[in-house]
């Protein structure tokens, strides 16, 4: 089961701290279990793990057996929530090198999250000779990143498969009745799945926008879905039996007392990806407004042969939060050597789980003593039903930061600065005034 803890967190806190922040949290929390805070009209995913639409569920699981039945690859084309979720929950539960293992499953490939050529001919050129089928995230189907390699993608599997079969292999996880690509599903015939109109992109890892692809991986999405709705009782709790709760606090706290950078740390490199969906979680719920912590990740121990210096006697301008992720499915034992060139024959016949146990508990009471608080969160074991918890957990967790900085958890209206921009230099219909100032700020 998933909890919190601190390591030798006290000195770095006031000690009534809790006392001081229940009403508050209070507060937040009646605003996400009602909806009835800034951008309640986007809180549909706490009751999600309960209340999701079992028809489509089952839907999604079917389209995941076709498409594994039919497809030696799919490629999931999205940007931010509409990717970062599943890719992270696909390398966490089966592996960074998923595509280079043998397996029953289709090859996973992920574009659209970003604009380089040579990024999207390789995946392009990895399909050609291959079957494949193609899973579009937009709820509008106006993002440029997302838009651009559709075409791209749609093109080779209509000169490979001709209109009909290629009808056969998209799936278009879109807006439930608006938005271009939802008219354009439509007209072609495409399968569609929905991304509710209550539930914000960074959020969504749990409805159609990440489980299909999960589900195509051959992760047990139905455990995963358990896994959350466990937690999601237990953050029902209006007090600090919610564990969402207590790191919520904790990380108001430190920031209160001048830590601006939280560090993600886990010692699993199958990690990565979900570290990357938990800085989008809260690097666009909470940076607004001048306001909320820098969300930056570690993977440790390898980064504690590059970013560990800074980490000890850098400024002290950070804590880091740790993923515990339990035991590894395999336990390998370190084996002896008759010359001990290395001196490590003290190790042998150690586990490698062993030996990075200590190496978690040496960096912490380091970090620690170099004054940078270290908190703890445990989830318990690798697993669909434990990765589901965890995701839930940091939702939940989210919101609660966002209400206790008073500011709206759930828009991003920062992000369309460069977008305007961007169309404007590209020479978009509409943004002809704008482009000319632009040029002249660059000089051209």
């Amino acid at each position: 089961m998933l909890n919190v803890s601190l390591f030798q967190l006290e000195r770095f806190l006031p000690l009534p701290y809790k006392n001081a922040l229940e009403p508050r949290l209070k507060h937040a929390h009646k605003k996400l279990q009602t909806g009835s805070g800034a951008g309640g009209e986007f809180t549909g995913w706490v009751h999600l793990p309960q209340a999701y639409d079992r028809e489509e569920f089952a839907r999604i699981q079917a389209a995941a057996q076709t498409i594994s039945r039919s497809s030696q690859a799919l490629v999931v084309i999205g940007i931010g929530g509409s990717y970062l979720g599943a890719r992270g929950v696909i390398e966490c539960l089966c592996s960074p090198n998923y595509n280079l293992k043998k397996k029953p499953t289709p090859n996973i490939y992920f574009v659209g999250n970003g604009l380089s050529a040579d990024a999207l001919q390789e995946v392009l050129d990895l399909v050609a000779d291959v079957d494949f089928s193609v899973n579009v995230i937009s709820k509008s189907g106006t993002t440029t990143e997302p838009a651009v390699a559709f075409r791209f993608f749609r093109r080779a599997l209509e000169e490979k498969y001709g209109k009909e079969g290629a009808r056969q292999r998209i799936y278009a996880t879109t807006d439930r009745q608006k938005g271009a690509l939802k008219s354009l599903a439509g007209s072609e015939g495409w399968q569609t799945f929905v991304v509710p109109d209550d539930v914000g992109g960074r959020y969504s890892v749990l409805t159609a926008v990440g489980l299909l692809p999960i589900a195509v991986a051959g992760v047990d999405i139905q455990a995963m879905m358990d896994g959350a709705r466990e937690m999601m009782e237990r953050c029902g709790e209006a007090s600090y039996d919610c564990p969402a709760w207590e790191y919520a606090a904790l990380r108001y706290q430190l920031y209160r007392s001048g830590r601006s950078v939280e560090l993600l740390a886990c010692y699993d490199p199958a990690f990565r990806f979900m570290a990357e969906w938990w800085k989008q979680l809260f690097g666009e719920s909470e940076g607004k407004e001048g306001k909320g912590l820098f969300p930056a990740s570690v993977e440790f121990t390898a980064d504690l042969h590059s970013m560990g210096q800074y980490i000890q006697e850098g400024r002290r301008l950070m804590f880091e939060t740790v993923v515990r992720l339990g035991p590894s499915a395999c336990s390998l034992l370190v084996p002896g050597e008759e010359d001990d060139g290395d001196g490590l024959n003290f190790l042998t016949s150690t586990s490698l789980d062993a030996i990075r146990d200590r190496a978690m508990e040496g960096t912490l009471l380091a970090h620690t003593e170099g004054d940078v608080p270290n908190l703890i969160i445990d989830a318990g074991e690798k697993s669909p039903r434990s990765l589901g918890a965890l995701i839930y957990f940091f939702e939940y967790a989210c919101g609660l930061s966002g209400y206790l900085l008073d500011v709206n958890p759930f828009d991003q209206p920062g992000v369309e600065a460069y977008k305007k921009n961007m169309f404007a230099l590209l020479g978009k219909p509409g943004y002809e005034d704008r482009k000319a100032e632009l040029e002249r700020k660059l000089g051209r």
